[in-house]
């Protein structure tokens, strides 16, 4: 095998492998909630560029010129295209907009850890790591079985995972005692 197809196989090996990894928190299938702050980057345009919007208790945020825009439970491209649509026709004639999160809004774990409360959330977190964040499990702690209640969850039910369950944003994570 030469070099250069030993190479191809390896970059067709990786296109591969990334079209079929799950989206997480960052990818395109992540959806806006309050507690989350965004980056709008409108080009040329430094007054309607915002380092940190943040994501309100009513799941909206306030734009220049377009007052109040609903941004829970979108993507950062359904807002991107909102903000466009709303810029274009009256304010701006080819507006190239990018919106990005810069901060995700918090998870919290209560229970059996030694620093209950909100941590910030950040991609590809395990529950193994976001219990040390929370500075570790109590003796008291059961280590096999934890409670989740997701964010994204409409009936807002407490679920069982284990150390390997991906975090969510919002995710209320209780680490409960074991009894033996």
């Amino acid at each position: 095998m030469s070099p250069s197809s030993h190479w191809s196989g390896a970059l067709l090996l990786l296109a591969t492998l990334l079209c079929c990894v799950p989206l997480q928190a960052s990818g395109e299938g992540y959806l806006l909630n309050t507690g989350d702050s965004i980056r709008v980057h409108v080009y040329g345009e430094d007054d309607l560029s915002f380092d940190s919007l943040l994501v309100g208790h009513n799941g909206v945020i306030s734009y220049p010129f377009l007052g109040d825009i609903e941004v829970a439970g979108k993507t950062v491209s359904q807002v991107q295209e909102a903000l466009v649509s709303g810029l274009k026709p009256d304010y701006l004639i080819d507006p190239r907009i990018s919106v990005s999160v810069v901060k995700y809004r918090p998870f919290f774990v209560n229970g059996e850890v030694r620093q209950p409360g909100g941590l910030d959330f950040q991609p590809g977190l395990t529950l193994r790591k976001a219990v040390s964040l929370a500075g570790g499990f109590t003796e008291r702690a059961n280590k096999k079985e934890m409670l989740v209640i997701a964010d994204s969850a409409s009936d807002r039910e407490e679920i069982k995972v284990g150390l390997d369950y991906r975090v969510r944003p919002g995710d209320i994570i209780t680490v409960q005692q074991s009894f033996f």
